[in-house]
């Protein structure tokens, strides 16, 4: 018996070559419904991946999401935490880079050219995300002709109305500023740049070099709280709170809950929508397919009776039928996934404005999936299994 396999097995794909050939036109019909779900399948998979990575990226513009503050303990005059917390923090988290930044706010900091002295709110920043202009400042010219080294502090659109209400002309020393630490009476002098307006804090504060605001503020080594920024999954920057609560007892560790919360909403929903759409996809596509098999089935009752007849078992003709069937779902798989995975990128530059990246993950589930709804399509194809040769030949099938 072994050594009849051989010989089935070439004959067995010469059947289904045969069988594939036979009605070229609904063969056509047949891809041509699975290659344009394959291609819809594809392009929405593609999309929904992406759009996890879009998401994340867009969230990212808003700021952080993770803040590490001090702890409340009643206790007003600690409210600060060591500046060594931020060597706690991972420069990674599953894959994706972590942005930490420092931030030490010093009230009641006096503008002491303007009469009266302005008060503002300085912003001492330093880490990942700060800007370049504060990190390498100008190098500005004192009165005795000696050059020396000037930091760079960005004023917020507000808060420039309140230290120059007409403008740098008003003031002789044009961009440079001099700041007054309060209670350190420590002066500092700074090349000020304005910022566009955002709308948030931002507006109403003076942000400079972290080293700058702790010498102004008398606090060396302290920060007010770290601003982290975790682009990665809800359920990962929950994963990183636990983990870094555990690093930092001492100290509040909480994630910003408008921003994780939002973009779980929103991948969620879109992400729910775009299954939804692939399982309709699917279903409509295995029904259309379901109703080609059903012709064929009716047409292919004499070739199965005469295949009983001659000796053929009831699962080998089956298995004919199921590989015809998956051989279909294959081709028009690779070949609807690959279209699908372009349209996708036009979908993606369409709606967001930026072309979606074609995700490897997305082409064999896609050629998976559309060869399961293949194998399925061929339901009606087991009808043939009850076709008795002898009704066949009498010509009562």
């Amino acid at each position: 018996m072994p050594t009849h396999l051989p010989l089935n097995r070439p004959m067995f794909w010469r059947i289904v070559r045969r069988l594939l050939t036979a009605n070229r036109g609904r063969l056509f019909v047949i891809l041509l419904a699975l290659g344009a779900g394959a291609a819809v399948t594809a392009a929405l998979l593609n999309l929904q991946v992406d759009a996890r990575r879009r998401l994340t990226a867009e969230f990212r513009a808003f700021g952080p999401n993770v803040v590490i503050a001090p702890r409340n303990n009643g206790d007003s005059t600690n409210a600060a935490l060591d500046e060594s917390v931020v060597q706690q923090i991972p420069t990674d988290w599953k894959g994706e880079r972590v942005e930490a930044r420092a931030v030490l706010y010093v009230a009641a900091v006096s503008v002491t050219e303007t009469l009266p002295p302005t008060s503002v709110i300085v912003a001492g920043v330093s880490g990942e995300g700060v800007p370049a202009l504060i990190a390498s400042g100008p190098i500005a010219p004192y009165k005795s002709g000696m050059y020396t080294y000037i930091p760079v502090c960005l004023i917020g659109a507000r808060a420039f109305k309140l230290i120059r209400p007409n403008g740098y002309a008003a003031m002789h020393e044009g961009p440079v500023i001099h700041l007054s630490g309060g209670l350190s009476h420590q002066i500092e002098e700074c090349h000020s740049t304005v910022l566009p307006s955002s709308g948030g804090p931002e507006d109403d504060q003076l942000m400079l070099a972290l080293p700058v605001a702790q010498r102004l503020a008398g606090v060396p080594g302290k920060i007010s709280l770290v601003e982290i920024t975790v682009p990665s999954k809800p359920s990962a920057i929950n994963d990183f709170i636990a983990t870094l609560q555990q690093k930092v007892p001492d100290a509040d560790v909480h994630g910003i809950r408008q921003f994780t919360e939002a973009e779980a909403k929103i991948y969620n929903r879109i992400s729910g929508l775009l299954n939804a759409t692939v399982v309709i996809v699917l279903i409509l596509t295995t029904l259309c397919v379901m109703a080609a098999m059903t012709n064929v089935a009716m047409e292919r009752k004499n070739d199965v009776g005469l295949m009983k007849a001659l000796g053929g078992a009831t699962r080998r003709v089956l298995r004919l039928f199921l590989a015809e069937a998956a051989v279909l779902g294959i081709v028009a798989g690779i070949v609807g996934g690959a279209a699908g995975i372009l349209l996708s990128i036009a979908l993606g530059k369409a709606v967001f404005g930026v072309a979606a990246q074609p995700r490897l993950i997305v082409y064999p589930v896609t050629v998976l999936l559309t060869i399961l709804v293949a194998i399925a399509s061929a339901y009606p194809l087991r009808r043939l299994a009850s076709v008795r040769p002898a009704s066949v030949f009498r010509g009562e099938a």
